[in-house]
């Protein structure tokens, strides 16, 4: 290889590694930013109980009926990131980007249903139930549906 082809080379390459760096950047930035406010909302609504169990009966206050409540959300992860998970998998290795975007779409949606919760006055939500689906091929997109039972509790257990 002469220095006119590695000079050419650079040319054509430079702004493809230059935008993959910068998108990852902000990729990154957008996802930390993203958990942070996540943890905030999560302990602001911590008041609100949420339970697992379908059949639960807790001590509601008299009067009160139950009430679907659910949160819903669509988290797409940067395509810069969907390029490294993609190399990856060719290795069979652990894909921490495809976990880290299942799991904050799990969270905001459960932080989106207490909001909903917290709204109407209710502070306990039982049955707790999700629904998780790619909305893209490439899996890049989720969709995650957080949806319980909401009531008002005598005393949160």
């Amino acid at each position: 290889m002469n220095n006119h082809s590695v000079t050419q080379m650079l040319i054509n390459y430079a702004p493809l590694v230059v935008l993959f760096v910068v998108g990852w950047f902000f990729g990154a930035r957008h996802e930390r930013q993203h958990l942070a406010r996540l943890l905030i909302s999560e302990k602001e609504l911590a008041h609100i109980v949420v339970s697992t169990e379908r059949f639960y009966q807790p001590k509601m206050t008299t009067g009160s009926e139950g009430e679907l409540v659910l949160g819903s959300v669509v988290i797409a992860q940067d395509y810069f990131k969907m390029v490294i998970a993609r190399v990856m998998s060719l290795f069979g290795l652990n894909l921490t980007t495809y976990e880290t975007l299942l799991d904050r779409a799990r969270r905001e949606a459960v932080v989106r249903m207490r909001t909903q919760a917290q709204a109407k006055g209710y502070n306990h939500i039982y049955g707790l139930r999700f629904e998780v689906s790619n909305i893209n091929q490439l899996g890049s997109m989720v969709e995650a549906i957080a949806y319980g039972t909401a009531v008002v509790t005598v005393d949160n257990p």
